[in-house]
């Protein structure tokens, strides 16, 4: 066998073996990529991508190592956080063992500026508070679980208090005091009488992002004294005359599905045409049953069991010529539940509400209709290169509570409504200047702005009279470079409000009027003089603190001091406005792959508005000063190009403090638990991603039960929550884009924050079970 070998040729073929081996080893070596800043600093964590394969991140020295090979005649597409993407073509560049490329910082990127806090568009960087930007990736990740926005800002901002499964978003506190909501700086809450529907306000499908202004703020005045969320609505963003987005999709109970299928559907369109830029969106969005994690029915008390949630947006704007522009915008909103079932009371501690099959006599509860309508100009080369923004709105607001049998605190059954309608012009002006060689602007303008807001029951008996309120509030804000890097902000209003109310009796309480008192009406005036102050220092990434002061101003919902009214003149009542001020200190942070924040704060009063239990469930204000604390930290880590991971934690308390020297914690309508999430995504290609989401919220216990075991309305104990999400999407191409979400994912058994802390047998519902989303999205 051995002598048939030809060894002659075996020594050829082995030689030309071993010289093709040595040739590669000779000829075959690795290019260092390096990533810098426009400083020529190392940029660490920036994926290097080969005609659209990842060949990994750039390491602290901002360095990656590609085989030469690899990088002749090819495309390479860098990316970096905070950086343009660059985009080269090798073939016209000449490199031997060192290819260095510098990466330009984004001054401009969505996820990086901030229109809300100051009233113009400014980096997140300059900033002296605590900002949350959801963006709109993250929103779609969001969306792909749930399109309850009420849930989504509560799974994404630290120190929001949490969902509670329901169409309205009483005790959504942000950090333990009432916020406001705008959708395109047009303001949603009605502070005058809080129907805690002003979060539920638009739909998801409309928003482009979320702003989250933490902590009291001066600049925006009536109902801020716990922050902002302001919705940004859509806007076309590219310049094809037309193009569009079409949303398919449905959700269901995997685990106990009768009843519960759902859809969605949502087309908007958008585009640019010379001078005129154009979107128009619609979309229908419809909840099955929701089912617990042990397959009964949810208690349907203000549920979003069977709710159809509709929401219009167009707008258009015009650019007059490359400096000012005009826009009209316009939102409409409206959520309902049109429930088969009606609720069977519980028993709080032991036994949930569920849903039972019937129909209430009362009308459909929710949102019948959120009208928004708006007028802009803008004009950036006024004097001194001011830039003025003009604004006119409208909005009406009408919200719809449950129809109950028997009122706590009016005679038999009924519905309330409440009904807000406001309209405003703000301008807002912004001129640079230079003070003392320092760098500086002034923001500076006016609001004047006239709520009308009542509340009634269909029937037609007045609960809450008319509220006309007219505020006239000037105010500036002075930002000054004073040295590099070291960015200092002051700002003073000043609320000058009146509240018009006419001659009202309180609504009866027991049949042929009685308990009903009369009122004299009269005007209330309401002012005050607002300040803030805050300094950030923002030359390096790894540390960038601030600290701040900022006062907010709030008219304490003079709607439930009115229907509570004992005295015959409103004179005679506690109406003085709630000024808080709110102390913080903070930082962000970002290098290598790690990017951290972490807040401390302190928000006094000197009068409250903590609602308590003063007999069968009806709550009033509490009027005592208030001190709340707390704490935020997040982080996030790029482990590599297809791993990231992140988590936060928020950390709040709050207590009032009576004429005595005693104090008493805030119950649970304001303070939520701690509350702590982690996250997971995995992205093992660029058409394929996974999210694993943590929700956890823990325990808060500071009130005892009377001596028949029960709880006041506020003062429940409450447990600890832990849940799962999970989402995914598969990009087959530019056009088509494939997404499923699980909520619940271990389809746990469990009872929602507010369920626990209201101590009410009829609110004792437990939280929605396994929920699957399929969603289908064509772009063109």
């Amino acid at each position: 066998m051995f002598a048939s070998i030809n060894y002659s040729k075996l020594r050829v073929r082995l030689t030309v073996l071993v010289m093709l081996l040595f040739s590669n080893l000779l000829f075959s070596q690795n290019v260092l990529v390096l990533i810098k800043d426009a400083k020529l600093k190392a940029i660490s964590g920036a994926e290097v991508i080969v005609n659209g394969d990842s060949k990994g991140v750039s390491n602290t020295n901002g360095e990656v190592n590609i085989d030469k090979a690899i990088l002749k005649d090819a495309v390479i597409l860098v990316l970096a956080k905070g950086y343009q993407e660059q985009l080269l073509n090798l073939d016209k560049i000449e490199f031997d063992d060192r290819l260095e490329i510098i990466m330009q910082k984004v001054e401009h990127s969505l996820d990086e500026i901030v229109i809300t806090a100051g009233r113009r568009a400014e980096n997140i960087a300059t900033i002296p508070s605590s900002v949350t930007i959801v963006n709109q990736k993250e929103m779609e990740k969001q969306m792909n679980i749930t399109t309850d926005i009420s849930t989504i800002l509560s799974n994404v901002v630290p120190g929001l208090g949490g969902a509670t499964n329901k169409g309205s978003s009483y005790s959504q506190t942000l950090r333990g005091r009432p916020l406001l909501v705008l959708i395109d700086g047009i303001p949603q809450s009605t502070p005058l009488m809080n129907g805690a529907r002003d979060i539920r306000s638009i739909s998801p499908f409309a928003i482009e992002r979320v702003e989250v202004i933490k902590g009291a703020t001066a600049i925006y005045g009536n109902g801020s004294t716990g922050g902002i969320i302001n919705y940004i609505t859509k806007k076309n963003r590219g310049e094809q005359v037309f193009g569009g987005t079409t949303v398919l999709g449905t959700s269901f109970n995997p685990a106990n599905s009768s009843g519960t299928l759902g859809y969605k559907v949502s087309q908007s369109f958008g585009g640019k045409y010379k001078k005129w830029n154009y979107s128009v969106g619609a979309s229908l969005d419809y909840n099955g049953v929701q089912r617990g994690g042990d397959g009964n029915v949810l208690g349907q008390t203000d549920g979003l069991s069977n709710t159809y949630q509709k929401n219009l947006y167009t707008q258009i704007t015009y650019d007059i010529n490359d400096y000012s522009s005009i826009r009209a915008f316009y939102n409409g909103y409206s959520s309902l539940q049109y429930a088969k079932y009606i609720s069977k009371g519980g028993k709080y501690g032991s036994e949930p509400t569920i849903g039972v099959a019937g129909k209430s006599p009362g009308e459909n509860g929710g949102t019948p209709h959120n009208h928004n309508l708006m007028v802009g100009y803008t004009n950036s080369n006024l004097f001194l290169g001011s830039q003025l923004d003009l604004t006119l709105y409208f909005n009406s607001f009408t919200s719809m509570n449950q129809y109950v049998e028997k009122g706590t605190a009016w005679y038999g059954p009924g519905q309330t409504k409440i009904n807000s309608n406001k309209k405003g012009v703000r301008a807002n002006l912004n001129t640079p200047f230079t003070l003392f060689n320092m760098p500086s602007e002034v923001t500076y303008g006016v609001d004047w702005l006239n709520d009308i807001t009542d509340q009634n029951l269909t029937d037609g008996r007045v609960y809450i009279p008319k509220m006309d309120m007219v505020n006239v509030a000037p105010y500036a804000q002075l930002k000054v470079d004073i040295i590099d890097n070291l960015i200092f902000k002051t700002g003073i209003r000043y609320e000058n409000a009146t509240v018009k109310v006419n001659d009202f009796n309180t609504i009866a309480i027991g049949p042929n009027n009685e308990g009903s008192i009369f009122v004299k009406g009269g005007t209330i005036p309401y002012k005050a003089t607002l300040f803030n102050a805050g300094l950030r220092y923002n030359k390096y990434e790894y540390f960038n603190p601030f600290v701040s002061f900022s006062q907010g101003f709030a008219i304490n919902e003079l709607g439930r001091i009115l229907r509570r009214a004992n005295e015959s003149t409103l004179d005679q009542l506690e109406t003085e406005p709630i000024i808080t001020n709110n102390y913080e200190v903070g930082f962000s942070s970002r290098f290598s792959i790690f990017n951290f924040t972490g807040a401390y704060y302190v928000s006094t009063s000197k009068l409250g508005a903590n609602l308590v239990d003063v007999g069968g469930g009806f709550l009033v204000a509490q009027r005592e000063p208030e001190r709340v604390h707390g704490f935020e930290v997040t982080a996030e880590a790029a482990l590599s190009s297809k791993w990231t991971v992140g988590g936060t934690y928020a950390y709040v308390e709050g207590k009032a403090e009576f004429d005595n020297g005693s104090k008493v914690y805030l119950n649970g309508s304001r303070i939520a638990p701690p509350k702590a999430t982690a996250f997971v995504y995995y992205a093992p290609s660029e058409k394929l991603n996974v999210q694993l989401y943590w929700l956890y919220s823990g325990n808060r216990n500071h009130f005892a039960p009377d001596e028949k075991g029960k709880y006041k309305n506020g003062d429940g104990p409450v447990t600890d929550i832990s849940l799962f999400n999970i989402a995914s999407t598969y990009t087959l191409n530019k056009s088509w884009k494939f997404s499923i979400g699980i909520e619940n994912l271990f389809n746990r058994d469990y009872y929602p924050i507010m369920s626990q802390y209201r101590g009410l047998d009829v609110e004792y519902t437990k939280g929605n079970g396994m929920q699957a989303n399929l969603t289908m999205q064509y772009n063109f």
